[in-house]
């Protein structure tokens, strides 16, 4: 029992620090290398401040990827991850303050995260990724970057000013933020007192993330192992939420501010990223240097009797959100972000029973 305790506590910890090191030195690195590259918001948005916002499921999944048997965990983290960030974080943002959204933007991310959960589904369906379906969702990511940019001419719209000073301001007053920001900051530069150095806060900040992820996915497994739950339910539920919640605090500070609309957009943004990159990219690395070099098999398995209900929610829950979002004017108010969230603790409810053996989480 206090194995698992310790196990439990070092997962928190890991947690904490992915989303400090994330959130005040990779994601500053991030917007400084956008800035000199001149990018505009909405592509970096889709691609830097997307690797930001998710890089501790893009290194799980990279990670989890190089230990053998473990492969499940990081499609696992990613498919729970994207239903943590439309149940909860939309529904929390939601609960504090209505939003009122662009449909332009809604009906863009919505139809390229439809087709990102149509090709997952094809995909896992018989247990296995091969290069090509690896390959489709790296060019179906290229292809969204090309819509974020067109985007605004074929459709046009107007975003309200962008709040990041806000949130800067709240984090600020956290003394636990400032103590572990201090304590990280002996080995990874502060790019925003020392932005000559950003190359090296990138750099560090990757290194940093990856250990940390390293750590996180070994923890899983071996909480798994002792509690004698299979990895990737942990995975769709504890390292999914764990590594979302900070996504979800930055987006409840958003909507305290009036921008709910900001933090329902990013958690769609940030899903789309994280299945095709986050997913695709490691899977087609993989796969091509196993074709490259001869080693190993040809494809990368995945526990379809657990992911496959998981998509399959995804898909229903990300439908049935947009038409609530459409019929009501394109706005989302608090009894909807209960409902969501209500939907969200009845699928961990349904998680649990699975782990019981009182339900099967595979679909007919």
């Amino acid at each position: 029992m206090l194995e698992i305790l310790l196990l439990v506590a070092l997962l928190l910890g890991i947690f904490y620090l992915l989303a400090v090191v994330c959130d005040e030195f990779f994601v500053d690195s991030l917007e400084i290398i956008s800035d000199r590259l001149k990018l505009s918001s909405d592509v970096a948005g889709a691609t830097f401040m997307a690797i930001g916002s998710s890089a501790p499921e893009l290194f799980t999944s990279i990670l989890a990827l190089m230990r053998p048997g473990s492969e499940d965990v990081g499609s696992g983290t990613i498919v729970g991850s994207a239903i943590f960030n439309i149940l909860v974080i939309i529904g929390a943002s939601a609960l504090f303050r209505a939003a009122k959204l662009n449909w332009q933007p809604v009906v863009r991310d919505t139809m390229f995260y439809s087709f990102s959960i149509v090709i997952l589904l094809i995909s896992f369906w018989d247990g296995r990724i091969i290069l090509a379906e690896a390959l489709s969702f790296v060019v179906l990511y290229a292809v969204y970057i090309f819509a974020v940019i067109k985007w605004r001419t074929w459709f046009p719209y107007k975003e309200k000013d962008d709040p990041i000073d806000i949130l800067e301001a709240e984090s600020a007053k956290n003394p636990v933020a400032v103590w572990s920001k201090k304590l990280l900051g002996i080995f990874i530069p502060d790019s925003r007192q020392k932005p000559e150095r950003y190359i090296i806060t990138f750099v560090m900040s990757i290194v940093a993330i990856a250990v940390l992820s390293h750590f996180l996915v070994d923890t899983a497994v071996h909480l798994g192992e002792l509690i004698h739950v299979p990895a990737v339910i942990i995975s769709l539920t504890i390292l999914a939420a764990g590594t979302s919640v900070p996504d979800l605090l930055s987006s409840i500070a958003v909507a305290k501010k009036g921008r709910g609309d900001m933090a329902i957009s990013n958690a769609v943004g940030s899903n789309i990223f994280d299945i095709l990159f986050g997913l695709g990219v490691p899977w087609a690395g993989l796969l091509i240097y196993r074709q490259l070099t001869g080693a190993g098999e040809a494809f990368v398995p995945v526990a379809t009797e657990n992911l496959k209900g998981s998509v399959f929610l995804l898909f229903a829950t990300l439908l049935a959100t947009f038409f609530m979002i459409a019929l009501r004017n394109w706005r989302i108010g608090p009894k909807a972000g209960l409902l969501l969230i209500f939907i969200y603790l009845s699928y961990l409810g349904y998680n649990i029973l699975s782990v019981m053996g009182l339900v099967n989480l595979t679909p007919l």
